[in-house]
């Protein structure tokens, strides 16, 4: 199946100058490729460093960052316990996959959706627990715009294996279709 690749034209005003430009499909489709290999790429290798380090204990963030943030109701039971075995089991092998997905092509939607949900745990704990020192605009909230473009684009078209799990007959329903990029 090929997917029809749009153009769009830009118009803006640079140093007091109209500027107007095409983007074709295809510039703004190799765009998104490297913004999903870059936001793939990150998300593998802080994965891959709790595994490689492992054990992985997410404790001082879910019970000590998180204090007094406002996601701690949400965050703080999975400081102990059962809940926060899970935890440190789901960031590292969540970032990895996340990472691999994005790289891959494989359900990229699904994959940037998941990016963005830890971004946004990372964002207002360590922003909202740290004062916002440094500042409303971090890293994460950059990840969440990322993960949040590459959601909204579908950023699965180019060399992804994505186009090939469109052709599955498990993928023709629609909802299950839009888990892929």
């Amino acid at each position: 199946m090929k997917y029809a690749m749009s153009t769009q034209s830009i118009r803006t005003n640079f140093l007091g100058t109209e500027t107007s430009f095409s983007v074709s499909g295809a510039w703004l489709s190799y765009w998104i490729l490297l913004l999903r290999l870059t936001a793939g790429w990150w998300m593998l290798h802080a994965g891959l460093d709790k595994i490689w380090a492992w054990p992985f204990d997410a404790s001082w963030f879910v019970g000590g960052a998180a204090q007094g943030t406002i996601l701690a109701p949400f965050v703080t039971p999975f400081s102990d316990g059962i809940l926060l075995a899970f935890v440190n089991v789901a960031v590292p092998l969540g970032q990895t996959a996340i990472g691999l997905g994005l790289i891959l092509g494989v359900l990229t939607r699904t994959a940037a959706f998941f990016g963005a949900f830890m971004m946004l745990f990372f964002y207002f704990i360590n922003g909202y627990g740290g004062g916002w020192a440094n500042g409303m605009v971090t890293g994460e909230l950059l990840g969440i715009m990322v993960f949040g473009t590459i959601v909204a684009l579908g950023a699965g078209g180019v060399l992804a294996v994505d186009n090939r799990l469109r052709e599955m007959e498990l993928f023709e329903n629609t909802r299950l279709r839009k888990l892929l990029g």
